[in-house]
């Protein structure tokens, strides 16, 4: 290796949750806080987590992610946490009264699309509001990405 060129590790890990880019229509996004304890962090730099499963809930004036699966930390040993249990968003009354109103109405859905570090090292959550897409949406767009794949591909070809 040459002097002074130092393979950095990723310093920002962050963990997508790629099936609600497909199952979802996101319409608007918001960034959260996320409450977590100490061996959660070191998993989740790990890249050790599962959103799939996983929404966003309001229970009193607070908004809580359900199902998100934070992997044990392995070497954590008694102190592990639990990897099912729910976890507090860290939002302001305000974004959370908007967000409120927003999921009164029909059809909307609080999903987590990633979770990453910020600049500072903190654990954050993007959260989108979205509505569900049918079969047929679902279908049209993958006709439309390949039909404009096919296209890129023979343009090359010429």
């Amino acid at each position: 290796m040459a002097k002074g060129k130092h393979v950095k590790p990723d310093t920002n890990p962050s963990i997508q949750n790629k099936k609600a880019y497909h199952n979802f229509e996101l319409v608007e996004k918001v960034e959260a806080g996320i409450a977590l304890l100490g061996t959660e962090v070191k998993s989740l730099r790990d890249k050790q987590c599962d959103l799939d499963a996983c929404y966003g809930r309001i229970i009193g004036n607070e908004v809580w992610l359900v199902g998100c699966k934070i992997a044990p930390y392995e070497r954590g040993g008694y102190t592990n946490h639990d990897p099912l249990r729910n976890r507090k968003l860290l939002l302001h009354k305000s974004q959370i009264k908007k967000i409120r109103s927003k999921l009164e109405q029909r059809g909307f859905t609080l999903v987590p699309t990633k979770i990453y570090f910020n600049s500072r090292g903190i654990a954050k959550v993007e959260l989108a509001l979205a509505t569900g897409k049918r079969q047929y949406d679902k279908r049209a767009k993958m006709a439309d990405e390949q039909q404009k794949k096919d296209l890129r591909r023979a343009m090359k070809r010429y």
